[in-house]
Order: structure tokens, then sequence, then C-alpha cells
């Protein structure tokens, strides 16, 4: 499972979203969210999980790396989709254990639990497709930008856009680190994978404390080649390559303004939603 999972790693390309502003795709996405939390029909919905399959299409990544990051959220889906049909009531009844049992799966229920797996999946979709197609080195600087007005009330900016990123892209080597660890550990006789859930946790002590040796390790070895090369914090730095907005951006900001607009409609005006005959989840 560990192995699966990979945020915070960069897929080098040139297909129409590597091409865009970095700066472009975190408003975007940032928008983008908002929007997906405004869906409440299935319509609506369907619409920004159409606009996220689209975005990762033309990415051109592969879809052995989207299937990843799914997989990665298996456990959280099947949680949330279990809380919703417990505990939510609403609607007709589709079962019932025992007749005088004061549980039941509703059709309301089943509707909530498909929803919220829907909306997880098309946020998780589209977010991995910032760190999958931007540099962590443009994803610095376009954080930077963004946060730039804040210098006027004296807060180091680059610190926390260097910080941001770092913490994001060491993501996948501390997967990597603890999927070597775990393997270490078991090939010393550790019960990793069986007894109760305390002796588990017992177990991977194991494997923290030497995740967090090696973290600290790796902080250090970075802080230290830093130093020799140099770098200061933010002293009028120069950039290989300057950010500037294009026609793609323009293009993918309409498109987006569109498909909010159609989600806003459809989910606010009632007219809408009896002419889309799907049922409003509130």
């Amino acid at each position: 499972m560990i192995k699966d999972i990979t945020i915070g790693q960069f897929f080098p390309g040139q297909s129409f979203i590597h091409k865009l502003d970095p700066r472009a795709k975190i408003v975007l996405l940032i928008v983008y969210i908002v929007t997906l939390f405004l869906c409440k029909s299935f319509f609506s919905l369907a619409l920004m999980l159409a606009f996220a399959i689209t975005a990762v299409l033309l990415s051109r990544v592969s879809p052995k790396m989207i299937w990843k990051s799914m997989k990665a959220i298996v456990i959280l889906l099947v949680f949330t989709a279990v809380l919703q049909i417990v505990y939510n009531d609403k609607g007709d009844v589709l079962w019932k254990p025992f007749e005088n049992s004061s549980f039941a799966v509703t059709t309301g229920g089943v509707y909530a639990a498909v929803f919220l797996i829907v909306r997880i999946c098309a946020l998780i979709l589209l977010t991995s497709l910032l760190t999958y197609t931007t540099s962590a080195t443009l994803l610095t600087d376009a954080i930077e930008k963004l946060l730039s007005p804040l210098k006027l009330l004296r807060i180091p900016v680059h610190s926390l856009a260097m910080m941001m990123t770092i913490a994001l892209r060491f993501i996948p080597t501390l997967l990597r680190e603890i999927d070597i660890i775990m393997s270490a550990q078991k090939a010393r006789g550790a019960m990793l994978d069986s007894g109760g859930l305390g002796q588990r946790l017992k177990a991977l002590t194991s494997v923290f404390v030497p995740l967090l040796v090696s973290s600290f390790r790796r902080a250090a070895e970075l802080a230290t080649a830093m130093e020799c090369r140099c770098y200061t914090d933010g002293a009028n730095r120069t950039r290989m390559r300057r950010m500037r907005f294009t026609w793609r951006d323009l293009v993918a900001a309409l498109t987006l303004a569109a498909f909010a607009a159609a989600v806003i409609f459809t989910s606010f005006y009632p007219i809408a939603q009896t002419l889309i005959f799907q049922p409003v989840i509130t």
C-alpha cells in the first residue's frame, strides 16, 4: 500500500497542463475545490468530475499513476460510505436486518455515500495533478508570488514557500524510507502484520523510531547542502524560468468558470433542479 502512494511526485512532460502557469494552477485548483463543495446534485457533481477527468487526459500522466493515487484512499472511501449508510436514515428503506431494528439502509444513505465517494475521488484526482505536472522549483516560485502581498506585514514569504514545497516533495522519500525500514524489520523477525491491534501498534515503534532519526538526518544533510551552495533566503534571487500567463491559462480559467457557473445554477436554483431530475444532497 505504501508503494502505491504517489502524492508529491513530479512527472515531466510537455502537455497542455504541464505548460500552464503554476500560479494559475494553484488558483484554479482552489476555485475547483470551492466549486466542488458547492455541488448539491449528482448532475453538478458529474460536471466537476468531467472537468477533472478532462484535465487528467490533457496532462498525459500515466493512468497507472492516477490509479495508484486512488488506491491509497480506498480505506477512507469505505469508511466514509459506511458512516453515511449507517447514520443517514432519510428516504425509503432498502434493507432492514431485523423487523424491530432501528438500523436500516435507506435511499438517502446510499445517495449520500455515493455522492461523497465521487466528491472525494474528484478532489484527489485534480489535486494530484498539481504535483504531477509542476516541478518543485516552479511550485515554490508560484507560492511565493501568490503570497507576496504578505511581505508588507514582514512575513517571510520565501521561507514559507520553501518549507511548504520541501515538505511536499519529501513525502515520496519518507514513504520509500518507511517501506525500506519495514522490510528490514521483517527480515529481522519483527511481527508487523500479525497479532492484535495493540501488538501491531507496539511493533510499529520499531519503524517510527528509525524513521524519525532518518528524517532528522535528511533534514541536516539538506541544510548543509544549501549552506555549501551559499543559499540565502530571498535576497533578490534570480530565476532561470520566468512565469508568464499565456492563452492556455485563459482557456483553462474560462473553462473552469463555465463549469462553476453551471454548478452554481444547477445547485442553487430550484428550476434547474426540477429539470435535472436528480436527488439533491443537503
